[in-house]
């Protein structure tokens, strides 16, 4: 066992009056990295000051666990069943009478009752009074179920309110005047200070970050506001605030982003530094001017959970020896290509964490710098004040470094230099947007790079996809349909008889079966046919062809080779390849 598994189970095992409820709970998430020590003695001393407060419940109100956390850690360390609120019944046990505004106070509902006891389920189980007290009420023992408690005030507003959300009843607390849109600017900047609206965007915000999402998308139409969250790679539409609150909700997000909210002609760009669910956030917020408003997007950074981890990414064994013997070279172009969102540049930080030692010096030119790493000299464009990309690489150069990560080749002048810097003796890693690892080629000499130069700099181009995984625990083995293997040639691909494919399965984490994303991806190296082929300006598929004779393996097939192996499905390979046999 490892020392934190070992510190969990001494603090659960040890007896409640050697060590508190609030301890065990603690080292509980510490243990598991949902709570850091700084934040701890943080939250000891403001509970300091409000003796009262219960320290979970502390703990959660500060931001330094989310919700969902610390009901794992109680249901946990109190040995009692986790529930969540989708699990629940649609309507609560007929004959039984509780006030509402008690069940609000105490964050507690029954889900259900037979003739020996009533079920209850409760966000703060360690405090007694409001079992005892359900329990005088209905003469009947309880049993208790942890669950989460913006779920459990949800439940009780669906089974006993009127139906609102969390989000409703916040709207419904909205003045007048925050349901109107105006054209003062002091005005918008008063109704965006106002405490629903800011409760409002923090649950959009906070429920991005609980449901895993990478990118929150308020686009405002002439009849609604819509909000949207994209969970690995889809976009999912969400409960969203009223169209006549708009002008409200987007203020306050240029207000939190130190955007100019007087400006709406224009598109602007600002980042929100913020602490939610216990996490550092950083969110990259980007607005347009549309039909009707502003469209907002924010693209959360999770620094802390991002895992520069190769394996993790979806490099298999056979790929990954084969890069890094072209990351290992002392001089030349290394390429990541792939759309937008498709985690190239969590490969080249992967990429610079492999080879950051204390006797190489690294230099990245970023827009924007999405994570630091230790040792190694990062720099964020600022166009505004002519720092653009071409700029700042003809400045590092003469900072003597071995390694230059340029965040994109967005031009010529770019894409010169980062030559010229191979040629002189530096290691340049870089990303594109093409649709495949040949694309990456036919793209620079479309930029005007000069064949003969491209091919003596350039040593391999990575292309790359995001796929959904399926989840491991609740994935669905089925054998083939014989139309199918032969159709993808699958048996190509494994020695299985029948071939399996699989299916995600819905669970309590994740109710479409997925959960997360890994790498589908292709490796062209550059080999003498291959510098040949583009001194001859050969297109696309012929290089890529060449390529294959080779041995490489394109995305599609990498792809097909996941999931048979029950990484992901057929169908989501298809969605993101679009091949179709």
């Amino acid at each position: 066992m490892t020392e934190a598994e070992l510190a969990v189970a001494d603090a659960l095992s040890a007896p409640l009056d050697e060590v508190s409820l609030e301890d065990r709970i603690a080292t509980f998430l510490i243990a598991r990295g949902r709570l850091k020590e700084a934040d701890l003695l943080r939250a000891r001393r403001l509970q300091e000051e409000s003796p009262n407060a219960d320290f979970i419940s502390l703990m959660v109100r500060l931001g330094l666990v989310s919700e969902r956390d610390a009901a794992e850690a109680l249901s946990e360390v109190l040995q009692m069943p986790l529930l969540s609120a989708r699990d629940c019944p649609d309507a609560p046990p007929a004959n039984v009478q509780l006030s509402i505004r008690f069940l609000k106070q105490y964050h507690v509902v029954p889900i259900g009752e037979d003739e020996q006891e009533l079920h209850l389920l409760v966000a703060e189980p360690q405090d007694h009074y409001p079992l005892d007290a359900v329990r005088l009420a209905v003469g009947k023992p309880v049993t208790v179920r942890v669950g989460i408690r913006s779920e459990i005030d949800d439940l009780i507003e669906r089974y006993y309110g009127s139906g609102r959300s969390a989000m409703g009843t916040i709207v419904e607390n909205l003045s007048e005047d925050a349901t109107r849109s105006e054209d003062d600017v002091e005005h918008l900047r008063d109704l965006a200070s106002e405490a629903p609206v800011i409760r409002l965007v923090n649950l959009v915000i906070q429920r991005a970050v609980e449901a895993r999402a990478s990118d929150i998308h308020i686009e405002p139409f002439e009849t609604r506001l819509k909000v949207r969250y994209r969970i690995d790679g889809v976009l999912e539409e969400v409960e969203s605030p009223p169209a006549n609150s708009t002008a409200a909700v987007i203020s306050r997000i240029k207000i939190m982003a130190k955007l100019n909210i007087a400006e709406r002609r224009l598109p602007q760009d600002g980042r929100i530094m913020l602490r939610v669910q216990g996490k550092e956030l950083d969110l990259r917020v980007s607005t347009v001017p549309t039909s009707f408003g502003e469209s907002v997007v924010m693209r959360i950074l999770d620094r802390e959970s991002v895992v520069l981890d190769f394996h993790t990414l979806g490099f298999t064994d056979e790929f990954l020896p084969q890069f890094m013997e072209v990351l290992s070279m002392p001089h030349g172009i290394m390429l990541v290509t792939g759309p937008t969102g498709s985690g190239k540049t969590t490969t080249l930080y992967t990429a610079l964490s492999k080879i950051n030692t204390a006797d190489v010096k690294i230099i990245t030119v970023e827009d924007p710098v999405e994570y630091q790493i230790e040792g190694v000299n990062q720099i964020q464009v600022k166009p505004q004040i002519g720092l653009d990309f071409s700029h700042a690489l003809r400045s590092i150069v003469r900072q003597d470094p071995d390694i230059i990560m340029i965040g994109e080749m967005r031009d010529l002048e770019t894409a010169k230099i980062a030559i010229q810097s191979a040629l002189t003796g530096h290691l340049v890693l870089s990303t594109l947007h093409t649709n495949n690892a040949a694309g990456g080629i036919t793209r620079l000499l479309d930029m005007g790079v000069e064949d003969y130069l491209l091919s003596s700099t350039v040593n391999g181009i990575l292309g790359q996809r995001l796929v959904r995984r399926v989840e491991v625990g609740h994935r669905q083995a089925y054998a083939a349909l014989p139309e199918v293997v032969q159709q993808f040639e699958l048996e190509r691909y494994t020695d299985q008889r029948p071939v399996q494919l699989y299916k995600p399965g819905p669970s309590e984490l994740t109710p479409t079966g997925y959960l997360g994303r890994t790498t589908i991806m292709e490796f062209l190296r550059m080999t003498d046919p291959l510098r040949r082929l583009v001194m001859k300006h050969a297109d696309m598929g012929v290089i890529e062809q060449a390529a294959r004779e080779e041995g490489m393996r394109t995305m599609y097939e990498d792809g097909l080779v996941k999931a048979l192996a029950g990484v992901t499905t057929l169908e989501e390979i298809l969605r993101v390849t679009q091949q179709d046999g």
